[in-house]
């Protein structure tokens, strides 16, 4: 997501919000942030918002302390007023309907961190949005190589023999190998090298895997030795092809672990249901 696109959705949202001066907390209207969230149609939308108050009672939050129904007044094109029903929703309320909305919208994957900070400082805005960017990429490669593990394993190769396969791959693609990379980014002992790298080498090693997993079975490899040349191979051309751009894997310095970047996800999402519901007395 460009940084235009990031400033002009954060404008939008901010022009939306209201503020309780009686509580003492922002609150969005539904039928407001509607189209602010990439939704056309009021049915789809309440669709994200039914799926976003099932996740709130599920974690047992009280759901009127973010979700408050209320009716507004629109004009109509022959000129007369109707009521129609629309939702006071709070910051956290928010939030689980990005939580829950369609994840292939910019707009969808902007709110869930725009909604997630107690302030809504766009520097901040971007970080996050780049941190969630790098565990989705970091989500995608244990996929990989989940699938890497089954299909080689039906193709006469144990558990062990995937170990040395990635192990050769990683050689490959860094010039040196895994314990060598470990102790170079400092990883503990037992933790996955992949949750510490940064974005764009876990994507790296997401490609090679995945060409691995496309040529196993198009070619039918089988053994250990075939599928070794293999994601070896595919493992160089990656390297070749970041070199040539004048980007060496092996340089790039570590990132934050990744299961700490989970864990302050968990706990900012808590201090949002804590801190935005319009019960005051909580």
């Amino acid at each position: 997501m460009d940084k235009q696109k990031i400033i002009n959705m954060k404008k939008k949202f901010d022009e939306l919000v209201h503020y309780d001066e009686e509580i003492g907390i922002e609150f969005w209207f539904a039928r407001e942030i509607q189209s602010a969230l990439g939704y056309a149609r009021w049915e789809n939308f309440e669709t994200a918002i039914k799926r976003a108050k099932v996740a709130c009672e599920t974690s047992k939050i009280q759901l009127s302390d973010h979700f408050r129904d209320v009716t507004k007044m629109v004009t109509l094109g022959s000129g007369s007023t109707r009521e129609i029903p629309d939702l006071k929703l709070t910051r956290y309320a928010c939030y689980l309907i990005a939580q829950n909305g369609d994840p292939r919208k910019d707009e969808i994957a902007f709110a869930q961190s725009y909604f997630a900070l107690q302030t809504r400082k766009q520097e901040l805005i971007e970080d996050r949005l780049n941190l969630l960017h790098r565990f989705e990429v970091r989500q995608r490669l244990s996929k990989s190589e989940t699938l890497l593990s089954k299909n080689i394993y039906e193709r006469g190769v144990d558990d062990r023999g995937f170990g040395r396969i990635r192990s050769a791959g990683d050689a490959a693609l860094f010039g040196k190998s895994t314990a060598a990379m470990k102790a170079q980014l400092n990883v503990k002992k037992g933790r996955p090298l992949a949750d510490f790298l940064p974005t764009l080498t876990i994507a790296a090693k997401n490609l090679a895997t995945e060409m691995t997993n496309h040529n196993t079975e198009e070619k039918d490899l089988f053994g250990e030795t075939a599928i070794t040349n293999e994601h070896v191979g595919n493992n160089k051309a990656v390297r070749a092809m970041l070199c040539n751009r004048g980007i060496l894997p092996e340089t790039l310095p570590p990132a934050e672990d990744i299961k700490k970047l989970e864990r302050r996800v968990k706990s900012e999402e808590k201090k949002l249901a804590k801190g935005s519901g319009f019960n005051k007395d909580k």
